[in-house]
């Protein structure tokens, strides 16, 4: 790819790439493993300076969000396949899939939520650099 050309919005959010370059990664470890550090951001982007970490917490409303509809999309292909009951235990059997695909999906979807959260936050081409240190006040 030459260096003018704007990287591909859904590739760089997938390879887990800065929002404002496109370029730097995201998180310490290319991994999710090991899972204690699935989590750990990088301070600053390598390529861009641009900060990486806004907030504490950030993604969880948006992990929550992706849990949900992966409960939703395990039900799109799990009604026409196997059906759901009431009479049986076809509904009992589409939730312990559904949270066995969720929990082991669950890694993933943290640093998908996070991700997302910085794609909404910072945008491409404007880079915002960790302000100077301010005084604290005693």
């Amino acid at each position: 790819m030459s260096p003018d050309r704007k990287p591909f919005f859904l590739t760089s959010l997938f390879r887990m790439r800065c929002p404002s370059c496109r370029k730097g990664r995201v998180f310490t470890n290319r991994s999710i493993f090991p899972l204690g550090k699935l989590v750990n951001m990088v301070p600053h982007c390598e390529v861009c300076g641009q900060k990486m970490v806004e907030e504490q917490n950030n993604g969880g409303g948006i992990n929550y969000a992706l849990t949900v509809l992966l409960f939703f999309l395990n039900l799109c292909w799990y009604w026409p396949i196997f059906g759901l009951s009431y009479k049986d235990n076809s509904v009992e059997t589409y939730l312990v899939v559904s949270i066995v695909i969720v929990l082991l999906a669950q890694p993933w979807l943290m640093r998908l939520s996070r991700m997302l959260y910085l794609y909404f936050y910072v945008p491409y081409g404007k880079t915002r650099k960790q302000p100077i240190a301010e005084e604290q006040n005693q």
